[in-house]
């Protein structure tokens, strides 16, 4: 994620509404990718310093405060790009709901960044209403027990299916997430994760299901048609491979080759996404100058599209060793917990290609 510039000089973050320093209303052009600072143009619409077009905000945005993307004036409707993707909001007359909620919308923002300078394609359910993209943000249904306690009568399972990603709105809890990491033994869990990893079976049925790719796919991950059900059972009855850190990115891919993609793909977008922050700060580690991968996209070109990932892969590598030393001298935890086998790097450059194909197709 880069950051940007106001037009009082001021340095910008992707999630900030107003301009600290000269009081600018902000917003987010995802039509351009940037963020601009923004004038009253009339009752209705607003002047964006950085390409003088007129935009209104996003419902979402003046109205529940839990978005700051803008719409084209002459672009219908009152939802901008990211929340017409939102099929289903938490219930808004729970007061902590609306704090959750916004909390969501902004890990869905950053994750469409990222896809939309990859150039992937993004459909919404509008546009394919059998296997469009769709995110729906739901809540435990729970009932009192002997009066004085609640209970959970229906757990919502974070997941994607056609199309749609269901996500539970405890994630967006970090008490809640931290809890359910420590009960599933996970080495990270984070709500950007969830939703780079559910964006990976997404897009797994768009450009690898029935693809070319689908030769080259099971021979690295596996044979996706193997039983899924089984799969998971014997995963939580009997635990990850043991070897699994030989093979896989992490324990839960060990699963089936199709936690094995998302697990993958989701790594790649943590990759591409942290290289790009790191770079827009000028970051080198060892007098090596951190690239953004996402300034050149993945390319067609085999020979390129291998140098390209080299690089990319070469300066994870270095970053993160600085990131978790930065960590532990803090006293946390890494941030980036992982090592990547070669295998799991061979899965990594099959994404990498297949974006890169995605891109230029």
């Amino acid at each position: 994620m880069r950051t940007f510039s106001c037009q009082c000089g001021n340095t910008l973050h992707f999630a900030n509404t107003r301009c600290v320093s000269c009081g600018l209303m902000l917003g987010f052009l995802p039509d351009e990718k940037k963020l601009s600072a923004f004038t009253r143009h009339d009752a209705g619409s607003w002047r964006a310093a950085a390409n003088g077009r007129l935009y209104r905000q996003c419902k979402n945005y003046s109205i529940h405060d839990v978005c700051n993307w803008m719409i084209p004036v002459e672009e219908q409707g009152e939802l901008c790009v990211s929340c017409q993707l939102t099929r289903t909001i938490p219930n808004l007359d729970q007061p902590e709901n609306r704090r959750l909620w916004f909390r969501m919308e902004q890990a869905k923002r950053r994750l469409l960044y990222t896809l939309f300078k990859l150039e992937l394609p993004v459909v919404s359910r509008q546009k394919d209403p059998v296997q469009g993209l769709g995110f729906e943000f739901l809540e435990d249904q729970t009932e009192d027990e002997y009066g004085n306690e609640l209970t959970v009568k229906n757990f919502v399972t974070t997941g994607h299916s056609a199309g749609i990603i269901t996500l539970n709105l405890k994630e967006a809890e970090p008490s809640s997430r931290m809890k359910m990491r420590e009960e599933m033994n996970e080495q990270y869990r984070t709500l950007l994760g969830h939703f780079r990893h559910e964006s990976g079976h997404y897009y797994w049925d768009k450009l690898v299901r029935g693809s070319q790719w689908l030769t080259e796919f099971r021979q690295l991950f596996g044979d996706e048609r193997l039983d899924y059900t089984y799969a998971l059972q014997h995963y939580y009855e009997q635990g990850p491979a043991p070897d699994w850190h030989k093979v896989w990115v992490s324990a839960y891919a060990s699963m089936h080759p199709w936690e094995d993609w998302a697990e993958t793909w989701a790594h790649y977008l943590h990759m591409v996404d942290t290289l790009e922050t790191a770079s827009d700060f000028d970051f080198s580690v060892s007098s090596h100058q951190v690239i953004n991968p996402l300034q050149q996209l993945p390319q067609s070109d085999e020979s390129k599209n291998e140098a390209h990932f080299n690089q990319l892969f070469n300066d994870w590598c270095r970053l993160t060793a600085v990131l978790n030393a930065l960590n532990r001298s803090m006293g946390l935890d890494d941030a980036y917990p992982f090592v990547i086998s070669t295998i799991a790097t061979d899965k990594l450059r099959f994404v990498h290609k297949v974006i890169g194909a995605a891109a230029v197709g």
